[in-house]
């Protein structure tokens, strides 16, 4: 049956509380479950304009004094017309916005004292107004940041351990939060530099997940002893953590590589220290915790390099696994989410370079972690006479994606692998063969060899007995040992075999002329540069064959 939105607004207009708390609770219900407003039949729905009159209507009665269920229902009003973006009309002013903050008790009105027990659903509902909003109006956005949305969210973030305030008042301030500096650089910057927004969504977090330090940089669940299990994070903790995370990862998406103060410093180690414990903890199911891990590793990819220590801070516990005298079980767990993305196959640069990147620049710092995955990534050679690419081991999957369609997949691929090999162009190549490394070293201008600076020990690298013994017989453009191929030139004179070489010069003279392929050389420097028709022609007069004469020649 069609709603009648003529008689809602008809009811509306009497100004009278109980006939106009009746059309919207039946509005309401009607049109609770409408999300996708673009794919309704137009003949299934309202004109825009009595939409946006209704929507005038409520936003005028909100700024009445009014009852309790009669406000409620005005918010859920709002909320529902909120999601139909051409709808926005009369609530993308400075003025709507206004209201909902106020009844999202983020703003107050000059003199107004804050109630002494706030209205919780209310505050809820006037919250998801605001989402919708800022998710769907550019105007929304701008006028938020202008409102200063941002400080009231703040001022509620500080009372994160207060139990005034429940779980939706909580979720809905971090969504809205989350949307704010996700959208808007001014309001990001707002809340990392002016309202401290490091260590607010830091302490923030440390109370969600209600968590006690043993140590400086070390976290324990609060009520567990040592040696028992912390249960899962429950769904109501697990939600509003993984906004917190999302936060942080906006206000710090460019600290990683940037120098840092012994202050600024501290506070991301202990940052770092919850993400840690974030990351061996489970939440109520199995989609959730892989979320919430996701979200753990794409904060933990932010942090500055040298803090990313606190992964292997902590002390060696009987049930840990020790690498160097180190605590590793965070390393590993890291080893183990890569490769289940890896495994699983699907959007891997959304997925997969995450946790594949924090692995890279952990090891390229920390010389421990580096040895603890190079001893699971890349253990000694033995399996001489399979190529890299083939098979299951960690290595044969990370050295297939090194020529993955996506550059950077195949890129990060390649840069953690040459990592584990301290850079060194010879060793890359007997773990991946020369035919999968050359992207990467041609981009680093390796073609030559040789090894890049870096902050590497001098430990050596060994050798199984099965490699030593194969290892003239190893074919390094492939990676193994291949079987005896006869030598097409065998029984060729000198002469025949500079002729052979010529025409050979002469094809790609003139598929470089058709533009079919650019040929490239190696220069001295070891990158790659290109080879164009007068080199083709030099190589031909050095040769004593005339460009005319070889042309001739190759059909």
């Amino acid at each position: 049956m069609k709603m009648d939105l003529n008689a809602i607004i008809e009811k509306m207009e009497t100004g009278d509380q109980d006939a106009a708390l009746i059309a919207l609770q039946t509005y309401n219900k009607e049109k609770s479950q409408c999300f996708t407003f673009e794919t309704c039949q137009q003949e299934d729905r309202q004109d825009d304009k009595l939409q946006e009159h209704l929507a005038e209507l409520v936003l005028g009665y909100l700024e009445r004094e009014l009852q309790p269920s009669c406000q409620l229902a005005c918010l859920e009003t709002i909320r529902i017309l909120s999601r139909d973006k051409s709808c926005l009309g009369p609530f993308s002013s400075r003025s709507a916005l206004e209201t909902l903050a106020h009844h999202a008790a983020i703003t107050r009105r000059e003199g107004e004292l804050a109630p002494g027990s706030p209205d919780l659903d209310r505050i809820v509902e006037a919250l998801k107004c605001l989402c919708n909003m800022v998710l769907n109006s550019p105007t929304a956005q701008e006028l938020g940041a202008e409102l200063q949305l941002m400080v009231g969210l703040a001022e509620r973030l500080k009372q994160c351990r207060e139990p005034q305030w429940n779980h939706e008042v909580r979720f809905f301030d971090l969504r809205l939060t989350f949307m704010l500096t996700a959208l808007r650089m001014d309001v990001r910057t707002q809340l990392q530099q002016d309202l401290r927004g490091l260590s607010l969504l830091t302490e923030a977090l440390d109370a969600m997940l209600g968590v006690c330090w043993p140590d400086t940089y070390e976290v324990a669940r609060d009520g567990v002893t040592d040696g028992e299990e912390p249960p899962p994070f429950s769904r109501p903790q697990t939600e509003c953590a993984m906004e917190i995370l999302k936060i942080l990862f906006n206000i710090t998406f460019d600290t990683n590589h940037r120098q840092v103060d012994e202050e600024e410093a501290a506070m991301y180690r202990h940052l770092g220290a919850i993400l840690r414990h974030c990351l061996m903890s489970s939440a109520d199911c199995e989609d959730r915790t892989e979320e919430f891990h996701s979200h753990t590793c794409n904060l933990l990819g932010n942090l500055p390099l040298p803090c990313l220590d606190v992964l292997i801070l902590p002390k060696v516990q009987p049930d840990s696994i020790e690498y160097m005298g180190v605590n590793m079980d965070a390393v590993n767990m890291l080893l183990e989410l890569m490769e289940k993305r890896l495994d699983r196959g699907k959007k891997l640069k959304e997925t997969l370079l995450p946790s594949l990147n924090l692995l890279t620049e952990s090891s390229r710092i920390h010389r421990q972690t580096r040895k603890f995955l190079r001893s699971k990534v890349l253990p000694p050679l033995r399996d001489v006479n399979t190529r890299p690419e083939v098979g299951n081991t960690l290595r044969n999957k990370l050295v297939r994606l090194m020529t993955h369609i996506d550059t950077d997949v195949k890129h990060c691929a390649a840069e953690f692998l040459f990592v584990l090999c301290k850079e060194s162009v010879s060793r890359f190549i007997k773990y991946t063969g020369y035919g999968n490394a050359a992207g990467l070293l041609a981009a680093r201008g390796l073609m030559h060899g040789g090894s890049r600076p870096g902050h590497y020990s001098e430990d050596e690298d060994s050798e199984t007995e099965e490699y030593k013994e194969a290892k003239d017989q190893i074919n390094p453009v492939t990676g193994r040992v291949e079987a005896e191929q006869p030598n097409p030139m065998e029984g060729m004179t000198d002469e025949q075999k500079e002729y052979e070489a010529m025409k050979l010069v002469s094809m790609f003279d003139k598929l470089s002329r058709a533009n079919m392929i650019q040929p490239v050389a190696v220069g001295t420097d070891g990158q790659m540069t290109n080879i164009y028709p007068e080199d083709f022609r030099r190589l031909s007069q050095q040769g004593h064959i005339t460009q005319q004469d070889s042309d001739s020649d190759v059909e």
